[in-house]
């Protein structure tokens, strides 16, 4: 994957090469396919690909399943622009309570 390169972008190459490899004999399984996507990720994609590994089976996991998780984790760190948020709380002792004697 190049850096910069969205998720669907990655897979419509990554799949054309794969189809033209079976079209010319190698036989590519699913499993092949899928792992060496998850190899060729970005580095932004890490934690991604780990959770992905750990939680799932990938005998019976999808190509398309891979792509929907990819495709959901890209869309969240976008929407969040790379940066976190925390909300600001702060305490008035005069809201709720008596004041004094």
């Amino acid at each position: 994957m190049k850096e910069g390169e969205n998720v669907d972008t990655y897979f419509a190459r990554t799949l054309i090469i794969a189809n033209k490899m079976k079209i010319h004999g190698e036989n590519m399984q699913p499993v092949v396919i899928i792992e060496k996507i998850m190899r060729s990720m970005t580095l932004r994609f890490n934690y991604v690909v780990c959770s992905v590994e750990e939680s799932n089976n990938l005998d019976t996991f999808t190509i398309d399943e891979l792509q929907s998780s990819l495709l959901v984790h890209e869309q969240r760190m976008n929407g969040h622009g790379g940066y976190e948020q925390a909300l600001k709380v702060t305490y008035d002792d005069r809201i709720g309570g008596r004041r004094g004697g």
